[in-house]
């Protein structure tokens, strides 16, 4: 059988294999080329403990043990050591070298230089010892005829003290850091050492944990995997994995003893946000021979915790604060694929290594588990979570928007907790935004909630403020930058660095109702600009042909808020992002205001193909299928959670929104809605309604309804398009009233003789029709633009009616 022993920097597998004759074989498996190759074979039968090979396979360092204590006893071999570690010349097989001799195990780790890097004659070597130190050896070659490599060192290699007194070690091949505990009182302090590919190394990280070492085994993690541990050994042993993210987050898992034997207890170190959470979990079955520990696996951005056969626990790295973001699963959802064995690793990100049998996987969230979780799933927790970990695992494919939304759909009304649309809105422009640009993860909201007050059953959190670790570093770049900019976050209280809605919804409302008291300012000027910009910039994204009829018209109010959320934004990121520059800033910004409205096209476009409708809606003569009032009732929910957020929509979302109302509704609901603020009377639709709709007693019941409830700047520009009396009757009216509030000095009237229309027999008429005569040759005129509104239009008004209401002819 093969067992694999380590996992070197740039992905090769080192393995080992027993020999027809009982040799000791040892390979290297390239996962990129699917090749093997044949390093070294030992002529006896041994227990590998530990290997690594150098980066130019010139060098193989080999930890083992020779005999067991009982062999030596039998075989009188006491003066022997129990283990032994060598330094072998592979390229071609020359001298092997003893590097240590001694009753303690000892492993082995070639340190890696960067990739692309030419030959070197240097190589650097880690030793860990069971006796609980590390330390460096730097062994230099020189090349001799026919590509002979031989150490230059006749005598002692140069040794360098790395560490001392630790209790647990864990190496980080890829990024070539070594983590490790020492114990400090009852606790114990995590620290980390830079390895360099020029330079010798640096204690870089301290972090006091809150993490019990009393009476604990040496545990070493990625250091070769010795598949004959003793498990009492392991069991005395830190349960603990550190991982850290490309986005500068750095976790410490530790499982933890219970005191409950139906408990299971374990805890995420978020150094990098100044936390950590304990969770307590009720178990299912707690037969003794399935109670193992907690196995913590890297996936990228989020950390897993798994307990084969009881749970599979899902944290986001980016945002643990919110449990939305935390995704828990029991029973079948669970597993993960075949592993069923307690002693898993994870020593690389998105790897496995089941360390009983030797085998190491692949793991990845899969896409159609979390659509089924999302579609079956009867909690809003899983919900939630899963809602969140599809968008964030798997960025933005278009074939898991168009499932997303059409889960979304027919769930609005299922979600207590949450509102679905909103959640994706903003998830997605989280996903969306936040890979381009250092930091902005920090700046732009990634969720709707401002708490979550769910519950996962059976699963207790709690949360404690931990000391923030303290960094040493100069000029360093990526992963330690990134890492101290997530700590000044933490210190300058980063919650409240998020983009929040709430002075755009202030200065919306304040701009939207001034709008007819103050003249269009250089102010105002420059928010219009930033919403055309906004549009303009969505148009060069989407050149097919709009299924969904909106983006055809201009909308006062989303293009006000359009760009005020510009102008805010940019502020909000110039004063956090000083570094980025203007320019960069302003295609952020309008970016992610431009997606926002492109998400909800999206939305509408995904059930305007579901629901078969269409390309043109507004016919007012027919009424409304069940499709479209599907349709209507999701543009209702899209509308309430824009409200909710204060975000704009499509310029044409309201007049489809009504277009839709007035086919699908009845007269009352219609203007229940409209009076509630639902629905929103745009002059579009209430042009074509007052148009196509002929004056039946239904048709005019409607059309007057609605033009009652028309806004007076927008009702004085409607009511000149419907010729009908009752409208007539209005406006005159209107005028009537208009012009006598306007009079400053009733008592200044004077009466003239000669009127301007036939005279009528009928006082009342002649007394008003002569005094607004009067105020109209005084020049007070309510209706500048409105010439055809005047003193004979309301005389003829006023006859029409009055003769109507008597049942007599007019002519």
């Amino acid at each position: 059988a093969l067992y694999i022993v380590n996992v070197e920097r740039n992905g090769k597998i080192i393995y080992t294999w027993k020999g027809n004759q009982r040799n000791t074989h040892i390979g290297l498996y390239d996962p990129q080329t699917k090749q093997n190759e044949h390093l070294y074979m030992f002529e006896r039968d041994l227990r590998i403990i530990s290997c690594s090979i150098n980066n130019e396979r010139t060098l193989l360092a080999v930890s083992f043990r020779q005999y067991t204590e009982e062999e030596r006893v039998s075989q009188l071999l006491q003066s022997v050591s129990k283990y032994l570690t060598l330094l072998i010349e592979i390229h071609p097989i020359n001298n092997v070298r003893v590097l240590k001799a001694v009753d303690s195990c000892v492993r082995v780790q070639f340190l890696y230089p960067v990739e692309g890097r030419n030959t070197s004659t240097e190589s650097r070597l880690l030793l860990v010892s069971e006796d609980k130190y590390i330390e460096q050896f730097e062994i230099h070659v020189v090349a001799e005829e026919e590509q002979k490599v031989v150490i230059q060192n006749s005598g002692q290699l140069p040794r360098a003290r790395v560490a001392d007194d630790l209790i647990w070690a864990q190496w980080d091949m890829v990024e070539q850091r070594l983590f490790y505990m020492v114990p400090k009182e009852s606790k114990s302090t995590l620290k980390c050492v830079q390895f360099y590919p020029d330079e010798n190394f640096n204690s870089i990280l301290e972090s006091p944990l809150d993490v019990s070492v009393n009476d604990t085994q040496l545990k070493l993690v990625n250091f070769g995997y010795d598949y004959c541990e003793d498990q009492d050994v392991a069991a005395k042993s830190l349960n603990l994995q550190v991982f850290t993210s490309k986005a500068g987050g750095l976790c410490v898992c530790c499982s933890l003893a219970s005191d409950s034997p139906d408990e299971i207890t374990y805890s995420i170190y978020f150094l990098h946000k100044g936390y950590n959470k304990t969770f307590t979990v009720s178990l299912e079955r707690t037969e003794s021979h399935q109670l193992k520990e907690v196995a913590f696996i890297n996936l990228d951005y989020y950390v897993a915790a798994y307990l084969p056969g009881q749970f599979l626990h899902l944290l986001n790295i980016q945002h643990p604060d919110l449990l939305c973001y935390s995704l828990f699963l029991t029973g079948e959802d669970a597993r993960i694929g075949t592993l069923q064995n307690y002693s898993i690793l994870s020593p690389l990100m998105s790897t496995v290594l089941d360390c009983h049998i030797g085998s190491m996987y692949a793991v990845s969230i899969s896409e159609s588990a979390l659509l089924h979780l999302l579609q079956n799933s009867k909690r809003d927790s899983e919900r939630l979570a899963a809602l969140h970990c599809a968008l964030l695992y798997f960025q933005h494919t278009e074939d898991l928007e168009m499932q997303i939304i059409w889960w979304i759909s027919e769930n609005l009304s299922t979600c207590h907790s949450f509102d679905p649309i909103q959640e994706f809105i903003i998830a997605s422009l989280y996903c969306r935004m936040c890979p381009e640009t250092h930091n902005l993860d920090k700046l732009l909201p990634y969720t709707s909630l401002l708490d979550w007050i769910g519950i996962i059953p059976g699963v207790t959190c709690a949360t404690d403020i931990i000391p923030l670790p303290v960094l040493e570093f100069q000029n360093s770049k990526d992963f330690w930058k990134k890492l101290n900019s997530n700590l000044e976050s933490v210190k300058y209280a980063e919650p409240h660095l998020h983009y929040h809605n709430d002075v755009l919804r202030r200065e919306w409302r304040n701009l939207s109702e001034e709008r007819e008291e103050r003249p269009t300012t250089a102010y105002l000027r420059n928010i219009f600009e930033n919403a055309r910009k906004v549009l303009s910039h969505l148009d060069t994204w989407d050149s097919e042909e709009r299924l969904v009829p909106l983006f055809q018209e201009e909308d006062f109010q989303q293009q006000l808020l359009m760009g005020l959320m510009v102008a805010q934004l940019k502020d909000h990121l110039m004063r956090h992002l000083q570094y980025v520059g203007r320019k960069k800033i302003d295609q952020i910004v309008l970016d992610y205001v431009a997606n926002l409205l492109n998400l909800v096209h999206q939305i509408m476009k995904e059930v305007w193909r579901r629901y078969h409708l269409r390309s043109c809606i507004f016919c007012f003569n027919e009424r409304g299928s069940a499709g479209e009032f599907a349709v209507f009732h999701i543009m209702s929910r899209i509308l309430e959670a824009a409200n909710g957020m204060c975000l704009p929509l499509p310029p044409g979302f309201h007049t489809l929104h009504l277009g839709l109302g007035v086919r699908c509704l009845p007269l009352h609901t219609l203007l229940h809605y409209i009076d509630n603020g639902v629905l929103h009377l745009t002059e579009t639709c209430v042009r074509r309604l007052l148009k196509e709709l002929d004056d039946t007693e239904k048709n005019e019941k409607l059309k007057f309804s609605i033009v009652m409830r028309l806004p007076e700047a927008l009702g004085q520009k409607i009511r000149q398009v419907w010729n009908h009396p009752i409208n007539a009757n209005l406006m005159a009216r209107k005028y009537v009233k208009l012009l006598l509030e306007k009079l400053e000095n009733r008592q200044c009237i004077r009466f003239v003789p000669e009127r301007l229309s036939v005279p009528v027999e009928f006082l009342p008429l002649n007394y008003l029709t002569s005094m607004l005569a009067e105020i109209e040759n005084q020049g007070v005129q309510p209706h500048e633009k409105q010439d055809h509104v005047n003193v004979r239009f309301v005389e003829e008004t006023a006859l029409k009616h009055t003769m109507t209401l008597l049942g007599l002819k007019y002519s």
